[in-house]
């Protein structure tokens, strides 16, 4: 029988007890991003090639579970859990380093990173955007990417459900 290691995608998983010693390894300008990113689709990988084109390396912080439930999006979501959001993030090549939060917002990840380049979708205005304060004080770059595709996955979760009748 053939023995099967890891995908070299799992080497991109990192606790957030680890980010600080794994960010310094990442080559500069570093763009930050987060979200649920429960159900991927086109609208997803789209700007996340568009925010990793910004910068040298990106991290992506994921919402936990329990970060996500108290979102709001739905009694049932998130639909997949961390590990398995964070690992498909994971492999993806426009992100170099996934990490994941369980606060509300990720301010102490975003502190512990200090990224040059803040990002999120076009539905944040740059000046909600949680750490923009605190990039831009820095020096940095706070951005909000206009959607180009009208996906989401609570639409597709809408008309998964449609068809179930």
């Amino acid at each position: 029988m053939t023995a099967y290691s890891n995908p070299d995608f799992t080497n991109k998983l990192c606790p957030p007890e680890q980010l600080a010693e794994r960010i310094a390894r990442l080559p500069r300008p570093l763009v930050f991003t987060n979200g649920c990113f429960d159900i991927l689709h086109r609208g997803h990988v789209t700007y996340l090639a568009q925010a990793r084109a910004l910068g040298a390396a990106m991290v992506v912080a994921v919402n936990t579970d329990a970060s996500v439930r108290r979102l709001g999006k739905g009694d049932d979501r998130p639909i997949n859990p961390t590990e398995h959001r964070a690992a498909v993030l994971a492999a993806l090549a426009s992100v170099d380093l996934v990490t994941w939060f369980d606060a509300d917002t990720p301010i102490a990840e975003i502190l512990a990173v200090q990224p040059d380049i803040l990002v999120k979708g076009g539905d944040w205005q740059p000046d909600r955007i949680v750490g923009s304060t605190e990039v831009l004080a820095r020096g940095g770059q706070v951005h909000s990417i206009p959607f180009l595709f009208d996906t989401s996955t609570t639409q597709t979760l809408r008309k998964i459900r449609a068809a179930e009748g």
